[in-house]
């Protein structure tokens, strides 16, 4: 079984204050995963848990500013006019926050507090599978998994956000 490694150094966090949670291999595009961490990172914990579920509602759209080519404006975007809904994307997302708050009701951190440092989605290993095609042919149809890393660390005081 591997070992997996987190793309946030240790250097970088405070062991009593920080939390960690990983999804690997997950079966989501990493183009949707990326552009949804790119957009809760920076938040606050209950706001970025509110914002998910409001994604996978379909009331707000998650900016796409990289992956962008043939997604469709939306209203209420800030720094980007592309945009989507990618449920599938945010509700295992919302599952890897979910389990990085339990962490840190374990470790006895104030989940009130908690903000999220570092979030990224990267893609994983293919699974190759092939459609047979009339003579003799075959069409490949892979899927690319997504790994997913959350950290979270507890802020000293509460900061409003806007």
């Amino acid at each position: 079984m591997p070992k997996w490694g987190y793309s946030i150094t240790e250097e970088e966090l405070d062991p009593e204050k920080t939390v960690k949670a990983s999804g690997r291999e997950v079966r989501v595009s990493h183009k949707s995963a990326r552009e949804i961490c790119k957009t809760i990172k920076g938040m606050m914990l209950i706001r970025a848990k509110n914002y998910l579920k409001d994604v996978m509602a379909k009331k707000k759209a998650v900016p796409f500013t990289r992956f962008k080519k043939k997604a469709g404006h939306r209203r209420g975007l800030e720094k980007a006019y592309a945009g989507r809904y990618p449920v599938k994307a945010a509700k295992h997302i919302l599952k890897v926050l979910e389990g990085a708050e339990a962490n840190a009701e374990y470790k006895g951190l104030d989940t009130e507090r908690l903000r999220i440092i570092h979030a990224s989605a990267y893609p994983g290993m293919k699974i190759k599978r092939y459609i047979p095609r009339a003579f003799g042919r075959t069409t490949p149809k892979f899927q690319t998994l997504c790994h997913i890393e959350i950290a979270l660390e507890e802020q000293t005081e509460t900061i409003e956000e806007a």
